[in-house]
């Protein structure tokens, strides 16, 4: 499985939560107006002790029925006046928290598609879908309820610690004394929960990552009978993540028993010193039920504290996951560079025209050249040998090359490096003249169409798999080109033609199906380049020989690099390369080569008997 980077260690969870910063901006003001209103109906709230206040001290010990009514209008305007003002909290912060987390989402996915192939082999696909997923759920609770409350109860705490200072001195420091007990535990209680949130939020991501590849390798699965092993690995992760649930669940209980216990005990010591100063006449009663009353109104601000900073700490983690792939580095590091080398030339874009156009002047650089090219995966061992080791190859302009060798030799390897679905680690590849760090992924992938061995298909119609690979420049007439010269006519005959959809991963087709449209979407938009990585691997003799011969056509007008391991496929070419030991060990025709070269004499003939063997 796929891993992803360690947690950062003592991260500050504000410093964290700022970054969501830029995405808030936009609806700040709704967001402010939100929080002042929230405020304002807290302060309504506080208020209500004190009409109390009035009314036993007044009416009350008057017995004035007339003020007792309207003691009690007041009381109701102002329940009212509350839930009327969070009402419209509620309204204000709808709208603009979806538009962050839809922003958010469309952010990460974006980045997810400009990030390079080398991070997605390094990343298991259920973290990437739980950081697009859960991740951003919490955030936008976050934004919508703790953010806000953990301002306006603050500002509550802190006003009504104010009037009940103001009602009776004495009370109120009766009321302060578990004050600093209660900001110990929530210390204590921050860190700790913000290591199990972390690791929570991590294993939602690997079981993810189990359910999303037992649904993609159903036919493994049900193939081989290992639904109960499957079963056995889902339920070890589950119990994993309930056992660290229960974890969250043991802190969240005990900072709400500390919480809620201290000031509840507070409560009670201030009745009884309240009752005792009310008897002794140093205390109106008005005054002890003003206090009381606003002690208890104080007691959801106080209690909510420990949820509060528990989704705060799951928000800070989420944020925290969010901006792990938001850091990442884009494939545009090369045409950044480029872009930097225009801008220096001359700032009317016509550099890097230029620099293309000055190849034409030296036809030796025209085609597809390899220059001492060297590449280690990212993740591979310090230490060990590179995957490719000082590759020199030119495939001239309008000539195809067949690439030949052993398997684990780094053809594909190679191949992917063209449209640099990997960076190099040392050397360079020239596409008429320039180097292709010299160009923008986009402009780079509008010369070279790429088909790989195992083919992917999206769920969309037949049309639109092919269509994707013209840049949307291909219309009906380039689809029914495409098509027809990989033999892929099957289309017509399903139940909607080319408007048809393909199921998820295009497993309603066959094997050969799906390898025949990859085959036509890399040809549809007619490329400069031309890189196919053993295309016809899955395609029976019959259909194999009509979709050679009407890829010799597009072959007569493009540079074609072919990964090949049949001698069919390599006559396609006008010329072979042998790939050994990372390096290319020889170039030649064919006929050439099975003369001069024992090894690629013995892969050709290798296949050879393979297939008369198959045919037995």
């Amino acid at each position: 499985m796929a891993t992803t980077p360690a947690p950062a260690q003592n991260r500050s969870s504000v410093r964290t939560l700022l970054r969501l910063w830029p995405y808030v901006r936009p609806v700040r003001a709704r967001l402010f107006t939100a929080a002042f209103v929230a405020i304002l109906a807290s302060c309504v709230g506080l208020v209500i002790p004190l009409v109390l206040k009035w009314l036993v001290d007044g009416p009350v010990a008057d017995r004035d029925p007339a003020g007792v009514g309207l003691g009690a209008l007041y009381l109701l305007l102002l329940g009212f006046a509350e839930a009327l003002l969070f009402g419209l909290r509620r309204w204000l912060v709808a709208r603009p928290l979806s538009h962050v987390e839809a922003s958010m989402r469309a952010a990460l996915y974006r980045r997810l598609q400009r990030l390079p192939v080398a991070f997605h082999d390094r990343w298991a696909s259920g973290q990437l879908l739980s950081r697009g997923t859960t991740d951003l759920m919490l955030l936008r609770m976050f934004l919508a309820f703790p953010l806000t409350f953990l301002l306006v109860n603050g500002v509550t705490i802190v006003v009504g610690v104010v009037i009940m200072l103001l009602q009776d001195w004495t009370l109120g420091l009766v009321i302060l004394g578990p004050a600093v007990p209660v900001m110990v535990t929530c210390v204590i209680f921050e860190k700790r929960y913000a290591e199990v949130a972390r690791l929570a939020q991590d294993q939602v991501g690997d079981l993810t990552t189990v359910v999303e590849e037992s649904v993609l390798g159903i036919r493994v699965i049900k193939g081989f009978g290992r639904h109960r092993n499957q079963a056995r690995a889902f339920s070890d992760l589950s119990g994993t993540l309930r056992g660290t649930e229960l974890r969250k669940a043991r802190l969240l209980a005990t900072i709400w028993g500390v919480i809620v216990t201290l000031p509840e005990v507070a409560i009670g010591a201030a009745l009884v010193v309240g009752v005792v100063q009310v008897a002794d006449g140093g205390l109106s009663a008005g005054t002890l039920v003003a206090f009381l009353s606003t002690a208890l109104a104080l007691r959801w601000p106080v209690e909510s504290i420990g949820f509060l900073l528990a989704m705060s700490q799951e928000a800070a983690t989420a944020t925290e996951r969010y901006f792990e792939v938001m850091d990442e580095d884009v494939e545009e590091a090369g045409a950044a560079a480029a872009a930097e080398g225009s801008r220096s030339a001359g700032r009317n874009g016509w550099a890097r025209t230029a620099a293309r156009s000055i190849v034409a002047t030296e036809p030796g650089e025209r085609g597809l050249r390899f220059d001492d090219v060297r590449f280690r995966y990212p993740d591979a061992p310090p230490g060990s040998p590179p995957v490719l080791d000082g590759v020199d190859l030119h495939i001239r302009p309008g000539e195809s090359m067949a690439l030949v060798g052993a398997t684990g030799s780094g053809k594909t390897t190679l191949t992917a490096l063209i449209p640099r679905l990997y960076e190099l680690t040392s050397g360079r590849i020239t596409l008429d003249g320039v180097d292709i760090t010299a160009l923008s992924a986009q402009d780079l992938r509008a010369k070279v169409a790429v088909a790989f061995e195992e083919p992917t298909l999206f769920s969309a119609p037949v049309g639109d798999n092919v269509l994707m690979g013209a840049q949307d420049t291909a219309g009906p007439a380039d689809l029914e080109r495409a098509l027809s010269v990989a033999q892929a006519g099957f289309v017509y005959a399903l139940p909607q033609g080319t408007d048809t959809q393909v199921g998820e991963q295009g497993l309603s087709l066959s094997g050969g199906q799906r390898q025949r449209l990859a085959l036509a979407r890399a040809v549809v938009g007619q490329p400069e380049f031309l890189v196919l990585d053993d295309p016809l691997s899955a395609l029976d003799v019959r259909t194999e020989a009509a979709v050679e011969a009407a890829l010799r056509h597009v072959l007569a007008d493009t540079t074609a690099l072919i990964v090949a391991h049949r001698p069919s496929t390599v006559l396609l070419a006008d010329r072979v390369a042998l790939l050994s030991g990372g390096r290319i060990a020889a170039v030649g025709t064919h006929h050439e080569l099975l003369r001069t070269s024992a090894e690629y004499a013995h892969l050709m003939s290798a296949d050879r008997s393979g297939k008369e063997e198959g045919a037995r």
